[in-house]
This record gives structure tokens, sequence and C-alpha cells, in this order.
């Protein structure tokens, strides 16, 4: 068991406008001191590819912005089925400590479950957000949280040297 844990919450939406209004809900939830740090991210997918949408800007929430979501969407999807770069800006090992943080059974629910909706809305965070998303973000027809048995302090190292490159 990591010391500090990363938590990755998911939740799983008809449309991708009801997983962008509850995106902006995520946001104003942060403004407002609910919701710590996090990285997050509205995918979506057609029929043949896997886009990730991010409107923040890099420096909102410190180094988890910008490429933690990346990486989880890089250990669940073929990088062939994805439609953006978002995978790109990771480096430093980052999927490695997600990828060694999550079991092959928690990469295939995943899988699974965001291949059943039409959108989904990913947040990875520093603590477990289930309780407090699942209360405040009401467009979800299901969500799930899963611990990334990865050390934060191990993660954020590797968000900083990817920052760096």
């Amino acid at each position: 068991m990591a010391d500090e844990p990363v938590f990755l919450y998911v939740a799983r939406y008809s449309s991708e406008d009801e997983a962008r209004e509850d995106y902006q809900l995520l946001v104003d939830l942060h403004a407002a001191g609910v919701v710590g740090t996090y990285d997050a991210a509205v995918v979506t997918k057609d029929d043949h590819k896997v886009h990730v949408h991010k409107h923040e800007k890099p420096t909102q929430h410190g180094a988890w912005t910008g490429v933690a979501v990346g990486a989880v969407v890089g250990i669940i999807f073929p990088p062939s089925i994805i439609g953006t770069a978002a995978v790109a800006g990771v480096a430093g090992g980052l999927i490695g400590h997600f990828w060694g943080g999550l079991s092959r059974g928690d990469v295939k629910a995943l899988g699974d479950f965001l291949d059943e909706g039409q959108a989904a809305l990913l947040v990875i965070g520093k603590s477990k957000l289930q309780e407090v998303l699942d209360r405040e973000l009401k467009r979800a027809t299901k969500s799930m949280q899963r611990e990334i048995k990865a050390d934060r302090r191990h993660v954020e190292a590797a968000l900083e040297d990817s920052r760096k490159t």
C-alpha cells in the first residue's frame, strides 16, 4: 500500500454536454475549496478514436494538470485509438507509476466502464473523491473510484520531471 495514494474517479455520461457541465462544476468546486488538487478531463469517443478534452491552463492546479489524465488514458486505451495528443506530454515514467499501481482487472474494468457511455469525466486527485463528487456531480449515469497504488510523492516527482522536458 502506498503511503500517500492517488485516487482515480470516473463518471460516465449519456452525452458530452452533460460531462462538460459536470467538468465545469468540478472546476467551481475546486475554486470553492471543496475539492483539492486534481487533474481532470472529459473523454469522448467516436467510431474510431478516443478524445481527451481539457480546458484549464497548465498552472491552474499545480503540477498535476496536464499529464496525469493523459497517463491514465494511455494505459486504458491502445495508442492507435487515442485521437488527441494527451499522452504525448507524459514523460518521466508517469505511465509506469500508474500502470504499476492499477491491477490488470482495474484497467479492464475502467476500459469496459468507459466503453459503455458516450462521454466520461476522469478525475485524478490526492484524496478520495467519490463521496463528494457523487453528491455534487448530478449528471453522471454511473461512477467508480479506484485507488492507484502509487505513492503520491513519487507521482508528483514524475509530474515535475515531465514539466521540465
